[in-house]
This record gives structure tokens, sequence and C-alpha cells, in this order.
């Protein structure tokens, strides 16, 4: 009767056991370990879009004041050929290059190709699209002698030169199309880092030689 009962008997060793248990605690702790690199991954991730974005917004311009139009004469068919605004440091954050660009003799009004500034400025209207034109800037109040925009500095920047021997050319020279009463444009400003600055003005219908456009 014992032999018959022992045939029939059944279990479970202390090895199986072990060998159960080991291989339940690896899996836990590569699914550990694994759940950890992600969320690592994901706040490594998150931490650089953060410091990404400030620096976006630290290297962004600011439009002061008022946008200044000059006309090569006054009356309905006067057109435009500069316009100046001046800029400062959105946040008081890094510092913006304005090397000024040197002019394309060849074409007037624009910038030459092989200019040093990383500020270019684009003109845009219903007629035309007018990349990179020839501007150059005044320093303003306490601003250094240098040419980086820096923090609680302001620049003045003019978008056309003169026609004199310099060959700068002014916006008469640049544009196709004149820019010319009741028109309506965007001066794209576009730095190295940072938004673009878009200013959209539209003209009046009695152009004066010099005029504030609101």
């Amino acid at each position: 009767m014992l032999k018959k009962f022992l045939n029939h008997e059944k279990g479970i060793t202390g090895l199986e056991t072990a060998i159960i248990l080991i291989a339940f605690v690896v899996v836990a702790a590569v699914f550990a370990y694994t759940t950890l690199s992600a969320g690592l991954f994901s706040t490594q991730k998150s931490q650089e879009a953060v410091y990404s974005g400030l620096k976006e917004a630290q290297s962004t311009l600011e439009l002061k004041g008022n946008v200044i139009a000059t006309a090569n004469g006054s009356g309905t068919g006067a057109v435009i050929q500069q316009v100046s605004f001046t800029v400062s440091n959105v946040l008081g954050g890094e510092a913006i290059d304005f090397t000024e660009p040197t002019a394309n003799t060849s074409t007037s009004g624009l910038a030459n190709s092989g200019s040093d500034n990383k500020i270019v400025i684009n003109y845009v209207d219903k007629d035309q699209t007018i990349n990179d034109l020839y501007w150059s800037i005044d320093k303003l109040g306490g601003s250094d002698a240098d040419d980086l925009l820096e923090s609680n500095e302001k620049f003045k920047v003019t978008i056309g030169g003169d026609s004199d021997s310099s060959g700068a050319g002014n916006l008469i020279n640049a544009l196709t199309t004149d820019l010319s009463i009741n028109k309506e444009f965007s001066l794209i400003v576009q730095t190295p880092v940072g938004a673009v600055l878009e200013i959209e003005r539209t003209t009046p219908a009695y152009i004066d030689e010099i005029m504030n456009l609101r």
C-alpha cells in the first residue's frame, strides 16, 4: 500500500521554486530598467525643449517706438525710399549680432551676397518679394561701440542707403514696383536664433517727405 501511495505522489522541489522566483525577479528588473530609462529620456528631452524655447525667446527682437518712412518728395506721386525703426532685445536675452551688410553695387538697395551680416531683412507686398535688403544701424542711448544688440540697448535700423558714390542705393533701387500710396507691405527681420520680427504697415493716401507709419 505504501509503495502504491508513493507512486502517485506529486510535488515541486526547492530548486524549481528558486528558478521560478529568479525568473520573476529578472523580468521585473528588466521591466523596471526599461521604464526608468524611458522616463529619464523623456525628462531629458523635455529639459532640452524648455532650454531651447527659452533661448529662442531670449534672442527675439522687439520693436520699440515708431516706424518712420522717408520719401523722395511729397504728394500722391512720391514714393518711399527709406524706412527706419528701433529694436531692442526681448527679456534682456542673448546678444544679437547686428554687423552691417556691405552694399551690392551692381544691384543697388540690396546687400552683397558675400556680406558678414547675420541679420537678414526681406520686403513683401502684393506685387513682389525682395530678399536681403541693404540696411544700416545707429546705436542709441547708452549702447556701447560694438555691433551686438545687448540687454538695455537700442539700435535704429534704416533700410535703404543713400544714392551717393557708395552705391548703397535705397528702396527705389531695390524694389521692382515702387512703394507708393495706399500700399500695404511687410518688413521681415530674420535673426540667427529666435522668432522672426514682422513689421506690417500701410502707406497713406498722401505721402510726405517724412512720415510716421502707424
